[in-house]
């Protein structure tokens, strides 16, 4: 099965459609670092990563990793760790997992520019949390309720 972006606002799993948010900037088949655009496309899920203090271990077939406060996604286009899950450090740019507004209490890594890197092609590219569908310059974002129902349908064959 797959998860489709059906248009800028819904997102669609077999008969189940969800509100949505994409990039602050639209969607894109060029995707670059930075420029607040949801790249096209189909690719395969990461593991689910979640906060333990906010919420219960979500049921979903996904690999769960619990997000530690030191957890960060790199996207410094200069370092060796360019879209790939880092220790939080201070002298590489990097999206903190560990978050206070919640948006990334539950995520999941689409596997864009993932196996091997692209410098400036796009990194931390996440479906995870929203409250208000707020255009932002993170990528596909749903409710806490909607995500909860998808991580039970979904599994690690799951396309995006």
């Amino acid at each position: 099965m797959q998860i489709i972006v059906l248009n800028k606002d819904t997102l669609l799993y077999d008969e189940f459609k969800f509100k949505c948010s994409v990039g602050k900037n639209g969607l894109t088949s060029n995707k670059i670092e930075g420029d607040k655009k949801t790249p096209t496309g189909t690719y395969g899920l990461g593991p689910m990563y979640y906060r333990k203090d906010k919420l219960l271990k979500p049921l979903t077939k996904l690999k769960k990793i619990q997000i530690k406060k030191n957890m960060g996604w790199c996207d410094d286009i200069n370092s060796k760790f360019y879209n790939k899950l880092i220790k939080s450090k201070k002298n590489i740019s990097h999206e903190k997992l560990f978050r206070k507004d919640g948006i990334y209490d539950i995520l999941i890594p689409i596997k864009f520019n993932t196996l091997k890197p692209k410098k400036n092609k796009g990194s931390a590219i996440f479906l995870h949390l929203t409250d208000n569908y707020k255009k932002n310059s993170w990528v596909y974002s749903i409710k806490k309720k909607d995500m909860l129902i998808l991580l039970k349908l979904i599994n690690n064959k799951t396309k995006n």
